[in-house]
């Protein structure tokens, strides 16, 4: 009886043993990770139309800030803040007393000057015709041409202090130097102004109105062709924009500057637009939009295919065994949702654009 129970109790363990080693034959091997669900999307190519930007200002094509050349007190305003001028209309004027009195004095001393110049000139003619016949000593014929020569740069010298104080009189009054609009006046009457220094006023033309902006060197030839382009004059090749709202009306290239910032390889290009409605003020910021016309047959995109990883733009790309790797794309433009891709990928290529939080180089996956 007690031979038979230890035989009971050794053989349970070594059937409990052959049960689990037959169990773990049936289990499956691991052969890799599982693979990813991904949505894919083919690299097409379309003809795009798409706007290159610029962030640019709104200038005026011709300005003057208004100060006075002499110093005194403002006697008079004429014209109201915001008005449209006219070229030579008067705009401030200047206490002219002094320069006045100072003018008047100057023309009395050229008189005197003049005066003495006839007498000196009648002198020495006299003189000089005495010694043609041995008349007079030789020495008063040489004092009387002195006298003349002296004379004469007196009245010289007292014309051109007439014509400076006659300048300043001049200069007390303030004339519009162009057609345009004037601003805000910066003086009142009676305020004390400082020749070369008080700013009075500043005047500017508006329409048309010019819109500044810098491009890359790269883009001047590309620039300089549709400067060269006669239709674009009338069409919308360039535009501008403050925030979602487009400006009506196109403009066209005014001028490409004359030469390249070394330092930061850039140059100035400036537009005109028409601006009858005075819509646009100097000063103002825009967008300077450019119609790209090298997007035909263009491979596009879709933007949520694209990583960024230190500064550089990547896909991934489909290759054999349903492995994917990552791609670096060069992109040349966003039309709305799509990419416009410069370099990096060909047509047809299948790109991953879902999924792609769980993908790394190399990894497996599937589609639906």
């Amino acid at each position: 009886m007690t031979y038979l129970k230890n035989t009971y109790l050794i053989i349970i363990p070594f059937t409990a043993l052959l049960f689990y080693s037959c169990a773990e034959k049936k289990q499956p091997a691991q052969t890799g990770p599982a693979p990813v669900p991904v949505t894919l999307a083919t690299v097409a190519s379309a003809n795009t139309i798409y706007y290159d930007q610029f962030p640019g200002m709104i200038n005026a094509l011709e300005q003057v800030n208004l100060s006075s050349q002499v110093s005194g007190y403002i006697t008079g305003i004429y014209f109201h803040d915001g008005q449209q001028v006219n070229k030579g209309q008067l705009l401030y004027t200047i206490d002219a007393q002094i320069y006045k009195a100072n003018y008047d004095q100057a023309l009395a001393n050229l008189q005197v000057q003049e005066a003495n110049l006839v007498k000196a000139q009648k002198d020495a003619d006299r003189y000089n015709e005495l010694a043609k016949h041995d008349a007079i000593a030789q020495q008063q014929v040489d004092y009387a041409n002195a006298a003349l020569n002296a004379t004469q740069k007196q009245v010289a010298a007292a014309k051109a202090n007439v014509a400076s104080l006659r300048s300043n009189v001049q200069f007390a009054n303030i004339y519009a130097p162009f057609n345009g609009t004037i601003g805000i006046s910066q003086v009142k009457k009676g305020t004390a102004v400082v020749a070369g220094q008080t700013l009075l006023n500043t005047v500017s033309t508006n329409n048309p109105i010019v819109v500044d902006f810098t491009i890359d060197q790269k883009n001047i030839y590309r620039f300089v062709q549709l400067q060269q382009n006669k239709n674009n004059l009338s069409d919308s090749t360039f535009l501008i924009s403050f925030g979602d709202q487009d400006y009506p009306y196109p403009g066209k290239i005014n001028f490409i500057d004359r030469a390249v910032d070394p330092q930061t390889g850039t140059i100035k290009v400036r537009l005109s637009f028409s601006n009858d409605k005075e819509m646009l003020k100097p000063g103002m910021n825009t967008t300077v939009r450019v119609k790209n016309i090298s997007s035909k047959n263009a491979l596009v995109i879709p933007n949520i295919a694209v990583i960024e990883q230190l500064g550089e733009m990547y896909v991934y790309l489909l290759g054999d065994s349903s492995k994917v790797h990552q791609q670096k794309v060069d992109i040349e433009a966003q039309v709305g949702n799509q990419l416009i891709i410069k370099d990096g990928l060909k047509e047809g290529q299948q790109i991953v654009v879902q999924g792609i939080q769980n993908l790394h180089e190399g990894s497996v996956v599937k589609t639906p």
